[in-house]
């Protein structure tokens, strides 16, 4: 018996000695008990205080910046200090109600009555000054220097490099201890998906402070304070020049442009609309302001590029044709009939304008755009067929793109249209052979198609990042890339339908928007939208020999993939390979009619949409200058 007390006693002993040390720890960050340091003020404590890295920065393919930070001040309140019946005076130097400082004394007791709590952020400087020449009058009351984001060129780029956003309680329940509420963190983007490495190491410092809460001098001359360490800085593949350029052609239209380096999957742009102003996040943002965008009927923060799901209309042309080649069905030099219609049933398939091409080999039926001659092939092929291939090319499957949103798209097999339809026969399915009918892409995977066609059949992998840059350390980090898919298909085969694609571009639905002086291979697309006007799609790699860049682009309810999409991949690619667009009348003509006339048509139907979007005013049917609207890319009737 006499054991077992002394046991208790020593282990009481232990716990009542653990717990007055944690509590002197306590009183003494909390500011209950003196400091001893030599000629402290009567009744000071040393309060521990944490310091903001610097977030990095991000920096364009060409090394401008584009993203950095810039100083804010916030003012602090630690509500066990202060003083309520200051309050009057502290709204009025901060030119606000006094219920919102008494609302937000609120706020920060219930936070931590005893941690400097920031209640105001991102405040002049002038009214900086002003609160800095009263803190003598009021305890309780700090500041804080804080970094913002600061956006240095015209692109703006809202959906590649996302934003930051001060953390909500939900978020923060599932983060690493080392995040505090009032904490910013990368919420969307490349802010989002390089969060750990841009954020960097917290710092520490120590100081004294008085009776009354108020900061009085370093604690020891800094001896126990720990600097932060500032978070990498990003170089990325992006092209600023190219994005800001592509940025001006989307004005009132909703759709995507995807941009990358056919080699190496390095995304060159990245735009979808419509699209927010990331800057505004670099100042407080009211939730007024928050609620207000993320119930915007346009829906800004939807990305279009790697979420919105369009059929692909006549860009998937080049796709069956590879392995219509690889599979048998024809060769790179046998003709097969372009009739005027198909016949399915009872049902006639028809070709634009009812145009009869004659006996045409698959180059020329690319050139042409020919629905009939791919309406022969999709009925010539199994289903099954026709979608393990569609997910050799990456299609029906998310991209390798880390962190960012995705919707695989729509790739139906047998079970999909017995699910939907029970009974079921070709007439079914035929659309697919024109990239029509129950499918759908995102413009992400349209372009890693589009690389692809460009490159002889390899599916690069799309990243934004090159490589992370410690600022401090040199230290340099690559990101670790799957390498590029390879397409089972015969070079050989590519190369005829590379040819057929270079055609379009000298003598079929591209001609009007060929590069000045540099060949280019690409293939338009008009697809048809039950809920409106038919969406406006293009692929394309240039130059031609020796792709440098493949771009896809989709304008929702803008017509042709000729009058809408096309122009605009276009001026991107010779933005990209020459600097500058040339200063002729045809690019003239584009930019102004891109700019001026040609706008997404409102929606019958709000629901067809990929995305939610508001209706915008429309315009007549765009026409290229003496376009021949017999070598047209528009599905049949």
């Amino acid at each position: 018996m006499d054991e077992y007390r002394t046991r208790v006693r020593i282990y009481a002993g232990v716990v009542v000695f653990l717990f007055l040390l944690l509590g002197l720890r306590l009183a003494q960050l909390q500011g209950f008990n003196g400091a001893s340091e030599d000629g402290a003020p009567p009744g000071s404590a040393v309060r521990e205080q944490s310091v903001e890295p610097a977030r990095g920065a991000m920096y364009a393919r060409d090394s401008t910046l584009l993203v950095d930070n810039r100083p804010t001040y916030t003012i602090l309140i630690t509500p066990q200090y202060f003083d309520a019946t200051k309050a009057p005076l502290l709204a009025d130097l901060l030119g606000v109600a006094d219920s919102t400082v008494r609302r937000r004394l609120q706020d920060a007791r219930e936070r931590n009555s005893f941690r400097p709590i920031p209640s105001f952020r991102g405040v002049s400087f002038d009214t900086f000054s002003r609160v800095q020449e009263h803190l003598y009058e009021l305890p309780g009351v700090s500041y804080d220097v804080e970094l913002r984001r600061r956006y240095h060129t015209a692109a703006r780029a809202a959906h590649a490099l996302g934003y930051v956003h001060e953390i909500d309680r939900q978020t923060l329940s599932r983060m690493p201890a080392d995040y505090r509420a009032g904490d910013r963190i990368g919420r969307t983007g490349l802010e989002h998906v390089y969060e750990s490495m841009l954020r960097g190491d917290r710092g520490r410092e120590m100081v004294l402070v008085n009776v009354h809460g108020t900061e009085v001098r370093q604690y020891q001359n800094g001896a126990m304070d720990i600097p932060p360490l500032g978070g990498h800085d990003l170089r990325l593949t992006l092209d600023h020049q190219v994005q800001a350029l592509a940025e001006s052609l989307f004005v009132g239209k909703r759709g995507a442009a995807v941009a990358l380096d056919p080699d190496t999957g390095g995304i060159l742009s990245l735009v979808s609309t419509p699209d927010f102003d990331p800057s505004l996040f670099a100042q407080s943002v009211s939730t007024s302001a928050w609620d207000s965008l993320r119930s915007d009927p346009r829906d800004p923060l939807y990305n279009r590029a790697t979420q919105s799901g369009y059929p692909p209309g006549s860009t998937w042309k080049p796709f069956m044709s590879l392995v219509a080649l690889e599979t048998g069905m024809l060769t790179a030099s046998e003709r097969m009939d372009c009739p005027p219609s198909y016949q399915i049933g009872r049902r006639a398939f028809k070709n634009h304008n009812g145009q009869d091409e004659g006996r045409i080999t698959v180059a020329k039926a690319l050139e042409v755009s020919c629905n009939t001659f791919f309406y022969q092939l999709m009925d010539s092929m199994d289903l099954a067929t026709w979608h393990d291939w569609a997910r050799e090319f990456g299609f029906g499957r998310a991209t390798p793109l880390e962190g960012f949103r995705q919707e695989p798209g729509l790739i139906p097999d047998s079970s999909y249209f017995d699910r939907m339809y029970g009974r079921w026969t070709d007439g079914y399915t035929i659309n697919l052979g024109i990239g029509q009918g129950d499918m759908s892409v995102t413009p992400l995977q349209l372009a890693r198609y589009a690389a692809a066609l460009g490159n002889g059949g390899r599916l690069p992998t799309p990243h934004f990042v090159r490589e992370a840059v410690h600022p401090e350390t040199g230290a340099i980090q690559r990101p670790d890339l799957p390498p590029p898919d390879p397409i089972p298909v015969d070079p050989a085969h590519f190369e005829t339908v590379q040819e057929g694609m270079h055609r379009v571009m000298t003598d079929g639905t591209g001609q009007w928007v060929q590069i000045p002086g540099i060949p280019s291979a690409g293939k338009t697309g008009t697809a048809q939208n039950p809920h409106g006007e038919d969406h406006s799609l293009f692929i394309m790699f240039a130059p031609y020999d020796d792709p440098e860049i493949a771009i896809a682009v989709a304008v929702e309810n803008a017509g042709y993939g000729a009058t809408a999409a096309a122009p605009i991949a276009s001026l991107m690619a010779e933005k990209y390979l020459t600097g500058s667009i040339a200063d002729t009348w045809e690019r003239r003509y584009w930019k102004r009619r891109l700019r001026e006339e040609i706008r997404s048509a409102p929606e019958n139907d709000s629901s067809g949409s990929p995305g939610p979007s508001a209706p915008v005013q429309a315009t007549s049917q765009p026409t290229a200058p003496t376009l021949d609207s017999s070598r047209t890319d528009a599905p049949s009737p």
